[in-house]
This record gives C-alpha cells, structure tokens and sequence, in this order.
C-alpha cells in the first residue's frame, strides 16, 4: 500500500515535470504589404513581449510567401495574413485568421491559451 502510494506520487511529479516543460509559442504568420499586420504591430507588438500571453506563448514569426519550418506541424494551409497559430511543441493547437483590434485580439487569445490548459503567470 505504501509503495502504491509512492509510485503514484512519483508519476504524479513526472507528469507534471513533462507537461511544465512543453513548449508554446504564438506562430505570426504574415506577409509584406498586409495592413492588418502594421495595424497589429503598432498596437499589440510593442507590449508582446511584456505581458503574461507573451511570456506563456512568445511570438514567433513566419512570412506566408516563405517556406514553413519543418519543425511546425499546422493543421492546414495558411490563406490569410495576418494568422495567430498556437503551438505546444510544434504542433498547431488553435489559431486565429485576421486581426480583429486590440480588445478581441486579447480575450480570443486568452481563450487560446486556456484551451491548450496553458497558464498565465501575473
């Protein structure tokens, strides 16, 4: 019983231990001339970085006229400029097509990361 116990405890921590070690990143997809993208840029780029989505999921950007990295698993074919793709260790968990301004930009990533049962640090 005693073991049982510590097994579970042990597997309880490994698991944890994995799942803290996965890897996010906000995949920004976009090309040259794309005026939603400057929007975005000006508004959000800035402050990226700084907030807690930044730190849970840093951005990373790709031009959609280049090839994709191998390293990235999407789930289809990238249409539009600018795309928010999350990805938990290279592999697509949701994304967001367009630029909808400031204020849904933040709440539709938040639920973004709370899909992928990615925390926010304060």
């Amino acid at each position: 019983m005693r073991f049982q116990k510590l097994a579970s405890t042990l597997l309880a921590i490994a698991l944890s231990a994995t799942a803290a070690t996965a890897e996010s990143v906000l995949v920004m997809v976009e090309e040259h001339g794309c005026v939603w993208c400057v929007r975005w840029n000006a508004e959000i780029a800035p402050i990226y970085p700084k907030t807690s989505e930044g730190k849970a999921a840093p951005l990373r950007r790709l031009d959609i006229n280049q090839t994709m990295p191998a390293e990235l698993s999407f789930k289809g074919k990238l249409h539009f400029t600018p795309t928010f793709v999350l990805m938990v260790d290279g592999k697509e968990i949701s994304r967001l097509e367009g630029y909808p301004g400031e204020d849904f930009f933040w709440g539709l990533l938040g639920q973004m990361l709370k899909t992928a049962e990615i925390g926010l640090s304060s």
